[in-house]
């Protein structure tokens, strides 16, 4: 297919859902650049905890048009995924532009102009979106956090338990993140580590009998929510021990009622034998900070050494698009994938979901919808 000698489609994020976009847009012969703000592609990714590993297997994690080695195993860990994004730029030989950080979005008549770093003004008329998920830290704005004399650091601060060895820890939130990283300082060397849970997460094995719980998922998304919550309660008595006599309570509400809410489910990388054997110490939620205390939702008061908050990320695109009226009342999309928000024609967002089947694998396949729209659009105009 000759190549589309247009002004080019561009693609807002070097991570895996633009990349992914700009391979897919190239397949069908549409030019392509991506814009990344950091020096070099899989940006968020460089920045994840170092024992970080996909909880979706190596084949349904490939992007499109390239396999993920073997070599790496069935469950990538966090320096394989970016090899993979690094080789997956150069294989595509993909347009990538690093450290362009495009600040505002406005509507033209003819599509959209994009402000960029050294005051660039780029003309396009499809614009992708894809800053990623875990764009902005979010910390929450306890009562007394300003004035806590102890240690405060946001989960994407931390690396490995090896700064926190014989040291009192608090994980804030039971999330995939949380649970990862109090197994870590547990395993780690941390003399005392206490996950603070709001809402006990559902937890599920990450394999049984071989199976994976993501083809589980994918298979969950065409099934009434009803049904699946049943039958994920069902599959959790027989599974799974009760964590109840250690702090953990099974949940009240059902498992996929809870991720069409966005709360995935937590995948047991040993967060259950750690609670088990008390290696790590479910509490309530905390509640606000006293000094060199931590008020507990329970009333109970504690004084860790550090507070690690594993409490999320915003999308950050009010600064990008928040004018467009494009986002929700929660600051994410409207629309994803190839659907464009009415009065926005031309304008699309991927990877700003977190599904139950993977993010990687339905990145990918937005990236081809997508692709498809804009090649569509492309035929009309």
């Amino acid at each position: 297919m000759p190549e589309n000698t247009t002004s080019p489609v561009y693609v807002i994020g070097g991570g895996p859902g633009g990349l992914a976009t700009a391979a897919a847009l190239a397949d069908r012969g549409i030019r392509a650049v991506v814009l990344e703000k950091a020096d070099a592609v899989a940006a968020s990714w460089r920045g994840h905890y170092d024992s970080l590993r996909l909880h979706t297997t190596r084949r349904l994690s490939a992007l499109p048009g390239l396999a993920v080695p073997r070599a790496y195993g069935r469950w990538l860990a966090r320096n394989d995924v970016i090899r993979y994004l690094e080789e997956y730029a150069r294989h595509h030989r993909l347009d990538v532009v690093t450290g362009v950080e495009v600040s505002r979005i406005e509507r033209t008549d003819s599509g959209w102009l994009l402000h960029a770093t050294g005051g660039r003004r780029l003309a396009a008329r499809d614009v992708v979106i894809a800053t990623g998920f875990n764009h902005t830290p979010y910390l929450p704005d306890w009562e007394g956090r300003d004035g806590y004399t102890g240690e405060l650091l946001h989960a994407r601060a931390y690396r490995n338990a090896e700064p926190y060895a014989d040291r009192d820890v608090l994980v804030v939130g039971s999330g995939n993140t949380g649970a990862d990283i109090a197994v870590d300082l547990a395993g780690g060397g941390a003399s005392r580590v206490r996950l603070a849970v709001r809402t006990p997460p559902h937890i599920v094995r990450r394999t049984t009998a071989g199976w994976p719980a993501q083809r589980t998922g994918i298979l969950c998304r065409r099934l009434p929510v009803g049904a699946v919550d049943r039958a994920a309660r069902g599959l959790a008595r027989l599974s799974l021990p009760d964590l109840a006599e250690y702090g953990l309570p099974r949940p009240e509400t059902g498992l996929y009622s809870r991720a069409v809410e966005g709360a995935i489910p937590v995948q047991d990388t040993g967060l259950i034998d750690a609670v088990r054997s008390r290696a790590v110490e479910p509490v309530a939620a905390v509640a606000s900070f006293d000094h060199d205390k931590v008020v507990l939702a329970d009333g109970s008061r504690i004084s860790p050494d550090v507070v690690i908050a594993a409490t999320g990320y915003r999308r950050g695109l009010e600064t990008l698009v928040g004018h467009l009226d494009v986002l929700d009342g929660r600051g994410r999309p409207v629309v994803h994938g190839p659907r464009a928000a009415a009065g926005a024609p031309g304008l699309y967002f991927t990877g700003y979901t977190n599904p139950i089947s993977g993010m990687l694998r339905e990145l990918s396949l937005d990236a081809r919808r997508i692709a498809r729209r804009i090649a569509r659009t492309a035929d009309r105009g």
